[in-house]
């Protein structure tokens, strides 16, 4: 279960779009989560991490011809396996978030820090510095034992190699953003509240905009080196580099080798991604180094041209666009019931009313329902985004590299088999729940994709 301090954060991740989601993503309390390159996740736990500086052999399907989306049994089994975890998981992750908000509302944790609030200080911002810590940690606390358990699945299906130690500090970084950004938030909401009991939701869409922009534009440069080592691609990899500057130059990007970065994701994870992210001075394409050691130059200039695509496109200022509507229809929905729902149960809640502090759980359990709701929506606009981005690929690198088609499907057969992807998922998880189209469909389109052979153009790269 998602904070509210929480929301807007996760909005930034509609832009980063890693190339490949092959397993089913969690579905987000209020708001679409990110979409990435990336698959599935299984192995066994290691001891030792990848080191991108080490030669590390290649999956043999790295090279060899693929005609469509295969795995040996005991893979086969153990991603199929994986997947049908994380299509339970989803509903499982939701219900539960339903379940610590209404353990806060019938506990009245929120009468409680209100309170604990009010008797601080009668200054409304310091209100909030009080009661948003204690309600975002409370719900952060009460839902470790669904964190816990992903990530315990994901360890031992060898995804998730991050010491525990490591992932509890990840968390509680997370908190601490949270945090920060939850006292504004939630001061923000109430200083709306307060002043237009009855066009507050509008208000505070209208507020929430520019720090969405501002979000997208800081998190490549504060945010995302809290979690991981960053370092320029051309000091990791100068043919890389100049291969996927050419790519870019085609593209008419001004992505420059500055912008383009190499990430330690090895010692925490055995997946594999490549991303866009930024808007501005901030933009930049990000490559694993995981994604390096397990595929070839080719391989990764795909990828990126993929990536690419999300900025010609035009996908992130759709993206966000598409967020502003979502949270607009979002405030409306609760504004229009969170009255009802008072009425209906605050006295025993001990809410006083709409502009109580206590009452934002009982927005957040409205919201998060509503939000869930409409995830076919946000999964389906995400996986036409997606697939664009694979078309572009697949146009950009043509004539670049040799037979770009088996280079993209090779690709996919690789983020399959590293990542654990589905190859067989259940049209109703595709549907409710992933942000990318499954990997034998991409890998499907990449051979099938040809526009050149039968005389005509290409939609996107001319």
């Amino acid at each position: 279960m998602k904070s509210l301090a929480l929301w807007i954060l996760l909005l930034i991740t509609l832009h980063a779009a890693p190339l490949a989601h092959g397993r089913t993503p969690a579905p987000p309390a209020v708001i679409p989560a990110a979409t990435a390159i990336s698959a599935p996740q299984p192995s066994q736990p290691q001891s030792s991490t990848p080191d991108a500086s080490t030669p590390v052999p290649p999956p043999a399907s790295a090279e060899k011809k693929v005609t469509a989306y295969t795995l040996p049994p005991d893979l086969y089994r153990k991603a199929r396996d994986l997947g049908r975890f994380h299509a339970r998981f989803a509903w499982i992750d939701f219900f539960y978030g339903i379940f610590v908000l209404w353990v806060i509302l019938s506990w009245r944790f929120g009468p409680q820090f209100r309170d604990w609030a009010e008797s601080v200080s009668r200054n409304r911002f310091v209100q909030a510095a009080v009661f948003a810590p204690l309600l975002i940690l409370t719900m952060a606390i009460l839902s470790l034992p669904s964190a816990i358990y992903e990530n315990s699945v994901e360890r031992k299906y060898g995804l998730s190699i991050q010491s525990w130690g490591s992932w509890f500090w990840d968390w509680a970084k997370g908190q601490f953003l949270g945090i920060l950004l939850g006292i504004i938030l939630v001061s923000i909401l109430y200083a709306v509240v307060r002043s237009s009991p009855r066009r507050w939701w509008f208000y505070f869409w209208l507020v929430s905009l520019p720090i969405v922009v501002v979000l997208v534009f800081i998190q490549p440069l504060i945010v995302d080196p809290m979690f991981h080592k960053f370092e320029p691609l051309q000091q990791k990899d100068p043919a890389l580099t100049a291969s996927l500057e050419t790519m870019v130059q085609r593209a008419g990007v001004n992505i420059p080798p500055e912008r383009m970065f190499w990430m330690g994701a090895g010692e925490k994870t055995t997946e594999l991604n490549a991303y866009v992210t930024g808007i501005g001075a901030s933009k930049r394409i990000v490559v694993w180094d995981t994604t390096i050691a397990k595929m070839n130059t080719p391989q990764i200039v795909l990828v990126a041209g993929h990536e690419t695509g999300h900025y010609v496109l035009n996908h992130i200022w759709k993206g966000l666009l598409f967020a502003a509507v979502f949270l607009f229809v979002l405030f409306y929905l609760g504004f229009r019931t969170i009255g009802w729902l008072l009425r209906r149960f605050g006295t025993a809640w001990g809410i006083r009313g709409v502009d109580d502090w206590a009452a934002l759980p009982a927005l957040l359990l409205l919201l998060s329902v509503y939000s869930f709701i409409a995830s076919p929506v946000q999964s389906a606009v995400s996986r036409h985004f997606e697939h664009q981005a694979d078309q572009y690929g697949l146009e950009v690198t043509h004539g670049l590299i040799p037979d770009s088609s088996q280079v993209a499907a090779q690709a996919f057969q690789v983020l399959g088999e590293v990542d654990l992807s589905d190859p067989t998922p259940s049209p109703i998880t595709v549907f409710m729940f992933y942000s990318h189209p499954p990997i034998p469909d991409r890998i499907r389109f990449s051979l099938s994709y040809d526009p050149w052979d039968e005389g005509e153009q290409p939609e996107f790269v001319k």
